[in-house]
């Protein structure tokens, strides 16, 4: 990988569009080699992605103004580190959506750095109870007003989320009304939009002749792969159903469709503009449902701090079909913000590597500040790509990868 200027050379299957005050610029790689080794014999196994490789998981039911949450957490706050928190999609819950993503081996190298919390939506973790008729589901807004317990349940300054579609919209909606407490955000397959009327009687229809599942897939993966990744889908189909209990599964799903959109503007284009403070990566495939609500999205955000990054060969879920990709791209991600770090690469041959380690470097607020602040100093905010290069204060702008 090289940065230099505005302009980002990822790895090979990637295509990085990085938004910028001058346009928007494109670059494509062709896949000349697969980046991941053994990927099709892992996707074999439908129960891949619910294996668990960690005993030192704990899980807990955390006491929130709008009722219980389930999460589950590995690692302790590691001192001035944010802690990565994730929120599933509609129809999935923390492991169908991430134990792909966690388990693979060079997400891991980053990730033991880092306290890792997963946030299960209220009744959609494996084995919750049935919610009783009548029971009225926290609206998008108040799930995520049901963040900052868990946030101060466990004693965190700031996270880093990564949400998947609702998870996205909820994490997002988080960082709107408690952008302090938000470092950056991976946000993959996020649409800012509700439906509208006609959207929502498609839905409405759809319901009445395809079953709960069938119309979950159709969110979460595109025509092409319901058609073509059969196996996938058929793993996908039999957890959905017989995972998540579909009642409670019903009152997300109709909760998610009865959204608002999103309150966002780029800065500039109207008074008081609401946007995002902290760097976001937004993630899509270039074969997803959700690409339009993407590049929707991208189009709303402040500029200066937004990455969109298409994935080449990948569907509607990036995390589990091309984790090593997305590893790559959170790793750079992660650097981006001043967290550095030193992984060991299976794919290099020959020569020392380091040995793991991550270490956050002095960062400034604004561009006009030339002087870094203390690494064990007061929380800084990360610098952004409109900051100048004194600002940076030691952040190596050139960085290689071999793939």
């Amino acid at each position: 990988m090289k940065v230099l200027g505005h302009k980002i050379e990822l790895f090979p299957g990637l295509l990085l569009q990085e938004v910028t005050m001058a346009g928007m610029h494109e670059l494509r790689f062709t896949e000349e080699k697969p980046l991941l080794r053994g990927q099709e014999t892992e996707l074999e196994h439908s129960d891949t992605f619910l294996s668990a490789v960690d005993t030192d998981w704990k899980e807990h039911d955390i006491e929130t103004p709008y009722g219980l949450l389930h999460v589950v957490i590995r690692g302790s706050p590691k001192g001035n580190r944010p802690a990565i928190l994730t929120y599933h999609d509609v129809g999935l819950n923390h492991k169908l959506c991430f134990n792909t993503f966690f388990n693979f081996e060079d997400m891991q190298e980053i990730t033991k750095h880092f306290v890792v919390c997963h946030v299960d939506a209220p009744g959609q973790q494996a084995g919750a109870s049935q919610f009783p008729q009548g029971y009225q589901f926290p609206s998008m807004d108040q799930l995520a007003a049901m963040l900052p317990s868990v946030v101060q349940h466990f004693g965190f300054k700031y996270v880093i989320g990564i949400g998947v579609g609702a998870g996205a919209y909820v994490l997002a909606k988080f960082a709107l009304i408690f952008p302090d407490l938000v470092e950056g955000l991976v946000l993959m397959n996020i649409d800012p939009n509700g439906k509208g009327w006609i959207d929502w009687a498609a839905t409405k229809l759809s319901g009445l002749t395809s079953s709960l599942p069938d119309t979950v897939l159709s969110h979460l993966f595109s025509q092409e792969e319901l058609v073509s990744n059969t196996e996938l889908v058929q793993s996908y189909r039999q957890q959905i159903g017989s995972v998540v209990n579909q009642y409670n599964l019903q009152l997300f799903w109709n909760m998610y469709n009865g959204r608002r959109d999103l309150d966002i503007n780029r800065p500039g284009t109207v008074p008081n503009a609401k946007t995002l403070r902290c760097p976001v990566m937004l993630v899509v495939g270039d074969n997803a449902p959700a690409e339009d609500g993407v590049v929707e999205c991208n189009s709303k955000l402040d500029p200066t701090n937004t990455t969109f990054l298409k994935m080449a060969d990948s569907g509607g879920l990036p995390q589990v079909t091309q984790p090593g990709k997305l590893t790559e791209a959170f790793k750079y991600f992660l650097q981006g913000m001043g967290y550095i770090a030193y992984l060991k690469d299976r794919r290099l041959s020959g020569g020392a590597v380091p040995s793991a380690g991550m270490t956050r470097l002095a960062r400034s607020r604004t561009a006009s500040l030339t002087s870094a602040s203390s690494v064990d100093g007061s929380r800084p905010r990360a610098c952004t790509h409109s900051e100048s290069s004194e600002a940076m204060g030691q952040i190596n702008h050139t960085m290689e990868v071999s793939c």
